[in-house]
Formats: C-alpha cells, sequence, structure tokens
C-alpha cells in the first residue's frame, strides 16, 4: 500500500507551495490561486488545477512539477486535473502572493475582480501604485505587458516603468 495516501490533503498543498509558476517564480502556483484543490482518489493524489486563462502554455510545464514535486515527497501516483470552471480570477492570489508580486516589481491587482453585483471594473481604470516608490501617480503606457496577464505602466514620481498584473 502506499503510505502517501494518508497524507493530509493540507500537507500536500504545503509542499505544492513550492512549485513556482514558470512566468513569474517567485509566485508559488499556490499563492497565484492556480492550485484549486488536493483529494485523495484511492491511492491516487488528485491535484485539481485551473490555468490563469483557457490558452496559458505554462500548464503543461506547471502539471509536470506539481508531479515532480510530490513524486520527491514519496507520492508515487499522481493526476493533475484542469477545471475551467468557474474561471481562474485574480481574487484567488494570496496576500503572500501579492507581496512577492510587489517585491519582484508587478504591481498586484488594485481591485477585486468579482463582488456580489458581479464583475466590478471602473472605466477609468484601477489605481496602480508603483511598486518601487509606492506613488499612485502611475500611468497606463500599454494595455499589454510581458506576458498577457500584465499591462504596462510608468510612474510619473520614480519615473520607472513597471509590470502591474491585470485584475480578471
Amino acid at each position: 500500500m502506499n503510505r502517501a495516501a494518508s497524507v493530509p490533503a493540507s500537507q500536500v498543498m504545503t509542499w505544492l507551495e513550492s512549485v513556482p509558476d514558470p512566468e513569474i517564480p517567485v509566485l508559488s502556483v499556490v499563492d497565484l490561486g492556480v492550485v484549486r484543490g488536493v483529494a485523495w482518489d484511492g491511492e491516487t493524489c488528485v491535484v485539481t488545477i485551473t490555468p490563469t486563462y483557457s490558452g496559458c502554455p505554462a500548464m503543461r510545464e506547471i502539471a509536470h512539477d506539481i508531479e515532480r514535486t510530490l513524486a520527491g515527497h514519496g507520492v508515487a501516483a499522481v493526476r493533475v486535473e484542469t477545471r475551467l470552471a468557474p474561471a481562474w480570477t485574480t481574487d484567488w492570489m494570496s496576500e503572500r502572493g501579492r507581496a512577492a508580486l510587489k517585491g519582484y516589481g508587478i504591481a498586484a491587482p488594485a481591485e477585486r475582480a468579482i463582488d456580489v453585483s458581479g464583475i466590478s471594473r471602473r472605466a477609468a481604470g484601477p489605481v496602480v501604485a508603483c511598486p518601487h516608490c509606492g506613488s499612485n501617480r502611475t500611468r497606463l503606457v500599454s494595455h499589454f505587458g510581458s506576458t498577457s496577464c500584465k499591462a504596462l505602466y510608468r510612474c510619473a514620481a520614480c519615473r520607472e516603468p513597471f509590470d502591474y498584473f491585470k485584475t480578471h
């Protein structure tokens, strides 16, 4: 019998905190909110993930990294399942993940994507604080940053450009 099957799901989640997002390596896939759940199906550990968007090219690498990490902890049988609904939202990012983004020079989402009335988006866009100096005197340069999840901003105070992880 596989003794790993007696490992609590919470312990597996702790192990998965060491799996980095391939595009933003300071974020774990747990802090990013991509890992939706862990369960046991007999002796198989089932990890459910949701991509940040349906065409995310990093999902295959994330699944492989999850399998490799759990194998390193003695979990012989792992099945990674992808769930598309509900769609991933930046609201699922942890506070630790948001802080890691800022430390990496990327502004975390400045507003919640979902509220009780549905999707909330201000017409003027969010007020985005500069991750370098903290100033709110920033402006959108391009809706498209280094990846499709980010926009490019510039700070008027310190004059540094930075990525903003878009709310979605």
